[in-house]
């Protein structure tokens, strides 16, 4: 299985018993192995395989193999990020398991050689090359003279940072402890690899290229990693500005790397004792760099904002409150204010500050986050604040107009500063606006009418006015138009009322001229008479203002027919089909019949013949001399026709004639039908729902044959009107 997964891992030893008469030490291995949880590959090796082997230089003969070591000790590896206001993604994780065993080996004069080989390493790794066909050798070596002491080594403090962040300088402590006390000396090194993708598509996983390679076939030496030289070496894996190095003496990691991606370092510890190199401690580890967001910014609200720069116009209030606007809250530990005050330093330590300035004039301050957090500078931002305050500046503005005359009402500035004239003026009248000083307006609809004037000086100061007053005048002409001036008696006229400027809260008082009268803006009105009729209207407005005229001869109103028809027969059906139409309307002097969609006819009292079923309109218009029109309409169903009759005997002796006893006639139309035979004492010897289905004079049809005889028949349906009817005889069966 590819692994995908492997991040780093480091092996140390630790001498459990020396026995320097039989010349043997007892050991405890233990690997500490680092994996991504994010990439979606291979879990833990669990169990897992060591090899152990002696030798010296590039001369290592196997030993043998250590099986079956469980992993143990798993744990997520917290993101410890020491500046708590930088933000670290969410799609970095890194876990740690632990495999631990124990081996009795004899003291010799060489060294032992313990590894631990795995392919892969994450496809994203940017410093080195064909990083997801590279696998990892985690290797230590317990020299003749670390045997011959009892010697233990070395081990890391911390677990290595799992995020760093882009272009954000580092302060990694990756020291190590030596409980034997020994000098260690520290160094960046080149990473090892064993192992390759064979066995993942195809061939032996087990060979010295494969995924899991076999400890017996596989002995050290291991090649080291290929750096993409010259940008990253082995001594140079991040690159960075300034360069990501370490202590030799502190084991300090310090730099700011500076591209984006995933780097494997490998990080070696020499162990001297008296002078003398008797151990190494290596750590391979894949270091994310990635880019953080700062989680605390500066804010309040201001006039004008421009990165950090805030700066606050007050006009005539010395007392400014100073909103912050700063995120976010829970990382922020502290807020600092400063104000320069005519040469005096003045500070505040809450959230949001309310401060009164002495005067007139510009004042410059400042508020810090989080200020003087140790070792915490990135957890703090500051905003510039610059305060002006200015005299202040009162709107105001009067007006005239005519209250019963449509004109232009006239507007007064009245507006005063204390830093000078006023210079911009920004009027809204709800129906427009206007720039000017001293403006004109004419409204166009009446009402409640609520201006605005926003009036501005040399400092942009603003200050606001707004006044209401009643706009009722009367309007200058009056303008009805009628929806007909002709009128076909009883004639409906709508009255269009056109003057302007009116709405509904306006008296108005109709005269129609036939006695009828009318009180809404635009009415409705029935003449029932003909005749010539002359039309008056008065206009009074809210505030008692009156306006009126007369039309004369307005609206003309003449007679009209009255249509109306009859027609036979009464119910029609497809049968009884040719219907006769008759005029029974007065005052006509031409007629148009309407036959549906079927036809038209201009005779006065026509025939009409239907040649289907169904429901048709059948409308009449009439023509009176003066050119009015009356119609009359009616709905004619055209029904289905249900007629038959029963036979009184039949001969069932399959000569072809008289074979069958059934009913005989018509059936379009039928919405239910139930035959049915029976004999005297009540048996049922035959039934259908067929219309077109008789009786041959056997049970059921096809059973015993009846014996000649009369027998009762019954036939229930449900007719073209949708009624149940029921029929019921006799029948002679003659054999």
């Amino acid at each position: 299985m590819y692994g995908l997964h492997i991040i780093g891992g480091d092996v140390t030893y630790k001498c459990l018993s020396l026995d320097t008469i039989r010349k043997e030490a007892r050991w405890e291995i233990t690997f500490t192995m680092y994996r991504d949880t994010k990439s979606g590959g291979a879990d833990f090796d669990n169990p897992a395989s060591f090899g152990i082997y002696r030798g010296l230089g590039n001369n290592w003969q196997f030993v043998r193999t250590i099986t079956n070591i469980p992993v143990r000790n798993r744990k997520v590896i917290p993101i410890n990020n020491e500046n708590p206001c930088i933000l670290i993604p969410l799609n970095v994780g890194v876990e740690s398991g632990t495999y631990v065993f124990q081996i009795t080996l004899p003291i010799i004069s060489e060294s032992y050689f313990l590894s631990f080989q795995r392919c892969c390493r994450n496809n994203t790794i940017l410093n080195i090359i064909d990083p997801g066909g590279t696998g990892a050798a985690f290797t230590t070596e317990i020299t003749a003279e670390a045997q011959r002491m009892g010697n233990n080594s070395p081990t890391f403090e911390k677990l290595p940072p799992v995020v760093i962040c882009v272009n954000r300088p580092i302060n990694y402590d990756h020291s190590a402890n030596d409980i034997d006390g020994d000098s260690l000396v520290y160094e960046f090194c080149a990473p090892l690899t064993a192992g390759g993708t064979e066995g993942t598509t195809g061939g032996n996983p087990f060979s010295c290229n494969g995924v899991t390679p076999d400890p017996r076939r596989c002995p050290p030496p291991y090649d080291e990693v290929t750096f993409r030289s010259p940008m990253f070496t082995f001594d140079k894996p991040m690159g960075g500005n300034p360069i990501v190095k370490i202590d030799p003496t502190t084991g300090l990691i310090t730099g700011s790397p500076n591209i984006l991606g995933q780097y494997v370092v490998g990080v070696c510890v020499k162990e001297y004792r008296n002078g003398q190199l008797i151990s190494m401690l290596r750590r391979d580890f894949q270091f994310n760099v990635t880019t953080c967001e700062q989680a605390v910014h500066a804010n309040i609200s201001a006039s004008v904002a421009d990165s950090t720069n805030y700066t606050i116009n007050s006009c005539g209030d010395n007392t400014i409150h100073f909103k912050n606007l700063s995120t976010d809250v829970k990382y922020i530990k502290n807020y600092y204010w400063e104000f320069d005050i005519h040469g005096k330093k003045e500070t505040y330590n809450t959230r949001d500050v309310s401060i009164t300035f002495p005067g007139l004039g510009q004042y410059t301050g400042k508020m810090i986050l989080n200020k003087d957090i140790p070792f915490a500078e990135e957890c703090s931002d500051t905003a510039t604040i610059t305060v002006n305050l200015y005299p202040s500046i009162n709107a105001d503005f009067g007006f005239e107009y005519d209250t019963c005359v449509v004109a232009p009402v006239m507007f007064t500035d009245k507006s005063v500063s204390g830093a000078g004239p006023v210079i911009k003026w920004n009027w809204d009248f709800g129906e427009g606006k206007s720039g000017a000083k001293n403006p004109f307006f004419e409204f166009e609809a009446p009402g409640l009418k609520t201006v605005r004037l926003i009036a501005e000086d040399v400092n942009e100061c603003r200050d606001t006015s707004i006044q209401t007053f009643n706009y009722f005048p009367i309007p200058a002409l009056l303008v009805v138009e009628p929806n007909t001036f002709t009128g076909c008696k009883p004639a409906n006229i709508f009255f269009d009322n056109l003057s302007s400027p009116i709405d509904s809260t306006y008296q108005f008082e109709w005269d129609f001229g036939d006695g009828g009268s009318g009180n809404v803006l635009s009415p409705t009105h029935i003449y029932t008479e003909s005749g010539v009729y002359d039309v008056s209207l008065k206009i009074i407005s809210p505030l008692g203002c009156i306006t009126e005229k007369k039309w004369s001869n307005l609206i003309k109103i003449v007679d009209s027919p009255v249509a109306g028809f009859t027609y036979t027969p009464e119910e029609p059906n497809l049968f009884d089909n040719v219907v006769q139409f008759t005029d029974q309307s007065s005052g006509g002097v031409a007629y148009q019949w309407t036959f549906d969609t079927l036809g038209i006819s201009l005779l006065q009292n026509p025939t009409y013949t239907f040649r289907d079923t169904g429901r048709f309109v059948v409308e009449q218009v009439v023509l009176h001399r003066s050119g009015c029109t009356d119609t009359a309409r009616a709905l004619i169903p055209i029904l289905p026709f249900i007629k038959f009759q029963m036979p009184n005997a039949f001969t069932p002796n399959n000569d072809g004639l008289n074979d069958v006893f059934l009913p005989v006639g018509s059936f379009e139309g039928i919405a239910f039908y139930h035959f049915s035979i029976w004999n005297r004492w009540g048996d049922m010897l035959f039934e259908t729902q067929d219309y077109r289905e008789g009786w041959n004079g056997q049970r059921s049809n096809t059973g015993e044959y009846a014996p000649p005889g009369v027998y009762a028949y019954i036939v229930k349906y449900i007719d073209e009107k949708g009624q149940e009817q029921t029929a019921r005889g006799h029948c002679t069966l003659i054999r």
